[in-house]
Formats: C-alpha cells, structure tokens, sequence
C-alpha cells in the first residue's frame, strides 16, 4: 500500500486507467513532480524538462538511479524556438520567464529574483518525436510558473498524441502576464479535454487562500458513459 497522498494515488491510477505509457514532466525544476508519481506506485515512462542549470544538475542526479526516468538537455518549453531570460527565484521552483508580480512579492518576499539566466527556448512539437514513440500513450504535465499558455501553444501539432493534461493554475496571478486559471480552463476545453482530478498546489498564509492548483485533464472521448 502507497503512502503517497490520496491525491498522488489517484493521479497514479488515472495514469494506468488510460494507458499512458509516457509522462512529459515539464517544468521538472528538481524531480519532485517524478518523486510524487513513483512514491505513488506509478512505474511507467517519464521524460523530465528543466532550463535552470543549478535545478537541472539536481534533477539529473535524482533520475540516476531510475530507468524509466529521462532526463532532456536544458530547456524552457514554449510558442517557438529561441532564447529567453529565466528570473531565478530563491525559492528555485518559483523561477519563471516572467517577472513575478511585485504585489505578490510583497506578501512573499522569500520569492524574490536572485539571479538571471538566458536559456534555450523550443516547442514540444520539435522535441515530441525525440521521446514519444508512435505505439506510446502521452501523459503532457505542465508547471511552468506562468507561461503554461506559451507550452500549449507549441505543443499544437503533439497534442493528438497526448492523452492526457496536468497544468498548474493561478487563482491570483503570481506573474507578469500569465493567463488566469478562467481562460486556461477554456483553452483546455475547447482542445477537447475533460477535468478528472484536482491537485492542491500553493497556499499563501499571508493571503489566508489556494493560490495556485493543478488540473488533471483527459481526452474527452475517453470517458466512459
């Protein structure tokens, strides 16, 4: 028996009930998304994305001892290929490539910018084929700090191979620019996706409410009647 949280258990369970063979963990920062999922018993596939050198040297150690976990050069997913500043946060899975919001840092200032790196920015269109084989069932997690909209935007050709969708989502925006939770749900929706579980993320005690959550989605032609 698992003592991975409940939630942790089902997301495990949602992943085996519909096949998926391969996880794309974007946003890796240091493994803990790919802990979260073997701590649950889940056992297949994971490919981990990550741009910040110091947590991309951390993930890279974590993944050593595990086969099915794979983890991709540094890189920032996103809309098109190119390079982009990445604000690195001293909380190290706070690091966008947005500005954080200078009325959330106020209220969390262990958030704050300590440093700045220009990484590589690609779409998953132009790395699917390098780790999702054709008889493979993709599972696309996306925590990337504010520009989930930017990931979905260069995943368009990948996503009728994806199954399944993990997004991290701002119930008050954290970032300069990100789009709130409203408009990602439509987004996801209108791809044809369904809502399935819903993960507890961050909890600001400072604001006294959830600031951010993640959305378990699958493809609405796999729901059962």
């Amino acid at each position: 028996m698992s003592d991975a949280p409940l939630h942790w258990q089902r997301l495990a369970g949602l992943l085996d009930a519909h096949g998926v063979t391969v996880v794309l963990d974007v946003g890796a920062n240091t493994g803990q998304y790919a802990g979260y999922l073997r701590a649950a018993g889940w056992t297949g596939r994971i490919v981990s994305f990550e741009p910040q050198t110091a947590a991309h040297a951390q993930l890279t150690e974590a993944a050593r001892a595990d086969p099915a976990w794979t983890v991709a050069p540094p890189v920032a997913l996103g809309a098109a290929e190119g390079a982009q500043v990445l604000h690195v946060s001293a909380e190290s899975d706070m690091s966008s490539l947005r500005e954080m919001r200078a009325d959330f840092l106020s209220v969390s200032p262990t958030s704050r910018k300590v440093g700045e790196e220009t990484v590589r920015v690609a779409p998953l269109d132009s790395l699917f084929d390098d780790h999702v084989g054709p008889a493979d069932r993709a599972f696309l997690k996306i925590d990337t700090q504010g520009s989930e909209a930017e990931v979905l935007a260069g995943a368009g050709a990948s996503l009728a191979r994806i199954v399944g969708l993990q997004l991290e989502l701002s119930l008050v925006p954290l970032y300069e620019g990100e789009a709130d939770y409203r408009a990602l749900l439509d987004r996801v929706h209108g791809l044809g996706f369904a809502p399935y579980l819903i993960i507890p993320g961050y909890w600001s005690r400072h604001l006294g409410r959830m600031v951010q959550f993640d959305g378990i989605f699958f493809r609405m032609e796999d729901e059962t009647e």
